[in-house]
């Protein structure tokens, strides 16, 4: 069955340009598409390997040598001058999100090294994908590392393996394109920066635009053929323009007067760093090539920015990317020389296939409004007024760990059996999985060498033989927020206290890779306000916009964080549960509130659970502290949450102490 054309995707005008101009320019390091879910992303990103020229490849090279210029140090090589070679289109590799690190780069023949002193690499994703695309979908959900590994070879042009002191390295120049839904959590903006462009991308609003998606693709899927040979030559022109485009751009000039408008918009937008200027630079020569110029101009500055900024602008995991067309084009005014104003933002130059107005009704590109703030429920009960109150500036939180040993996903909180981290042992024989052991595979082979008739150099290893490393590392694990939302809490200027504190939270979970949810309790029940996700911008928002008022049911407050937990115990039972309860030990709603509060807290032995008092005043009760002893959970002054407090107060204490 032939893919969907990329002709005949309706709309997504950015995302068609920017895709083209990675093609174009694979030193522009790719592209991230963000969007919600069913607007084909993947779709177009598999239709654009049909668009892309045939290669020539060296015969038997597992790499895709080009014959005119082969890779001196590929594994297969050397290739000599004039080697054999074949005519393939180019490859479009998918990496899967559970694909291991061996999958990705490569591996090593333990055995032939020990026993042959040879070198037996097998390859890659990332050697399968050179002079290619590599495409991965849901990028966000990919362990960090390997993220680290794929921009590190999309920069270098290169990937490398190193095992056990044995080193290969390999051509691995390709487009790297990436898909995401920001509902299910975000890139950390180290990652998000190595990423060339990045397009935001939404279903239309526009009936008749629905209308044509739903024909085409009904059309498509009654006849793949015949519907694929309806815009072949749609696809074939649009292949050809690009073909010139790269054949022409080696002859783009990039005159002065550009670079200083470059550096006059990074500079507006305050990116950090230099890669935004260089991969700016990057887009706009190959914009200039794809609209046939021989040098760049204003309006192709202008496209590379928007392109290649709004994922720079952001400065914490809450901030929504995007940048101002005003602050846009006031930058490129001030950097223009004062006799020539530069074409107008309606010159799009030539180029066939490349990006069509906007549909009447869309946003232009790079000023999507922002996400209206879902309005919360209430309590359904009409006890106590109702109220919101904002947080304020978010500060670096203490560190939670959860207690003992786990075996969850990598992460950067507790203590974990992982497939990384430093080497405290070895598995027992029985598991054949993780980086191999060297000296203890050695002392496995060792007593066998004299009856497996061994008469040379070189160790005979057989695979029964091999003993793999027990590495500790660090886990991501399941943060559940309890939050007392009652009308006690929404007293002067608590609230906002609370807010900010557990915002602060939230900030070091995203940046230890948990998984976060969020109860809450006010009134005379509790509620499920966010489900366990790793998205800390879903949990933030909803935290911003929680009311407060009524009476405190914290019996019905930890009897549902008890029922998420065991849900989610089911769903991801290697993840373990940090719970985080904010209240103030109140219990007032309902019969026996106390009685019931205690009962409950049972439900939650074994569980690391921290009680964060949010009590103020002078007269305190302490009943957050007595809840905290029913539960065994660490006691956390709301005061002290942030991780300065905690050092002045060490300081204090060690100072009296001396």
């Amino acid at each position: 069955m032939k893919p969907y054309p990329f002709t005949a995707v309706v709309g997504m005008p950015d995302l068609r340009l920017a895709l083209i101009l990675s093609s174009i320019s694979p030193a522009v390091g790719g592209v991230l598409v963000r969007g919600e879910k069913g607007t084909a992303k993947s779709t177009m990103v598999r239709a654009l390997a049909g668009l892309l020229p045939q290669l020539d490849v060296v015969d038997g090279c597992r790499f895709s040598c080009d014959p005119a210029a082969p890779d001196p140090v590929c594994p297969d090589g050397p290739h000599p001058t004039g080697a054999p070679a074949h005519r393939r289109p180019a490859r479009l590799v998918e990496l899967p999100v559970g694909a291991a690190e061996d999958r990705v780069v490569g591996s090593l023949n333990l055995e032939k090294a020990l026993a042959q002193g040879v070198t037996d690499y097998q390859p890659g994703l990332l050697a399968a994908a050179n002079r290619g695309l590599l495409y991965v979908d849901e990028v966000n959900l990919l362990h960090d590392h390997l993220v680290d590994t794929l921009l590190d070879a999309a920069a270098m042009g290169r990937a490398t393996v190193e095992r056990e002191g044995v080193s290969v390295s390999h051509a691995a120049r390709f487009v790297l394109i990436g898909t995401m839904n920001p509902e299910e959590g975000e890139l950390r903006p180290q990652l998000l920066d190595r990423f060339g462009l990045t397009v935001e991308v939404a279903s239309s609003r526009e009936p008749e635009q629905r209308v044509e998606v739903v024909r085409r693709r009904l059309a498509y899927e009654a006849d793949p053929d015949g519907f694929a040979s309806a815009y072949a030559a749609d696809d074939a022109a649009l292949a050809k323009d690009i073909e010139a485009a790269q054949r022409l751009l080696p002859a783009v000039k990039l005159p002065d007067d550009a670079l200083r408008q470059i550096a006059e918009v990074c500079a507006s937008f305050e990116v950090d760093g230099m890669r935004a200027d260089i991969v700016t630079a990057r887009t706009a020569v190959a914009h200039a090539a794809w609209a046939g110029r021989n040098e760049v101009t204003t309006e192709d500055v202008r496209v590379a920015a928007r392109l290649a900024l709004p994922h720079r602008r952001r400065r914490n995991p809450f901030d929504a990317p995007g940048i101002s067309e005003e602050q846009l084009e006031q930058a490129l005014q001030d950097a223009q020389p004062p006799d020539d104003p530069g074409p107008g933002p309606e010159d799009d130059g030539p180029g066939s296939g490349g990006q069509p107005p906007a549909a009447e009704g869309e946003q232009p590109p790079g000023d999507q409004p922002a996400p209206q703030q879902q309005p919360q429920p209430g309590d359904g009960t009409g006890s106590g007024p109702q109220r919101t109150v904002g947080s304020g500036e978010t500060f670096r939180a203490r560190v939670f760990r959860v207690k003992g040993t786990g075996e969850g996903e990598r992460g950067r909180r507790s203590r974990a059996i992982t497939d990384t981290g430093r080497t405290i042992g070895v598995q027992p024989p029985s598991v054949r999985d993780g980086r191999p052991h060297l000296v203890a595979t050695m002392r496995a082979a060792a007593p066998h060498q004299r009856s497996r008739g061994r008469s040379g150099p070189g160790l005979l290893v057989r695979t029964q033989d091999l003993r793999f490393a027990l590495r500790e590392g660090r886990e991501g694990n399941l943060v559940l927020f309890c939050v007392d939302a009652s009308g006690s809490m929404g007293a002067r200027t608590r609230m906002r206290e609370v807010k900010t504190a557990v915002l602060s939270l939230l900030l070091d979970a995203y940046q230890r890779r948990d998984k976060v949810g969020l109860v809450t309790f006010r009134g005379d029940s509790a509620e499920l306000a966010l489900p366990p996700t790793i998205s800390v911008e879903a949990a933030a928002a909803r935290l911003e916009g929680l009311p407060t008022g009524g009476r405190t049911p914290l019996a019905e407050g930890l009897l549902e964080a008890a029922r998420v937990l065991r849900v989610e115990a089911i769903r991801d039972p290697r993840r373990r549960p940090l719970v985080v309860l904010v209240t103030d030990g109140r219990a007032t709603s309902g019969a026996d509130a106390v009685a019931r509060s205690q009962a409950a807290a049972g439900l939650l032995a074994g569980v690391t659970t921290i009680v964060m008092d949010c009590e103020s005043g002078r007269m305190r009760l302490g009943l957050a502290a007595e809840l905290a002893g029913h539960l065994g959970a660490e006691h956390v002054p709301l005061a002290e949450v942030a991780a300065e407090t905690l050092a002045s107060a060490v300081r204090e204490r060690t100072g009296r102490a001396a």
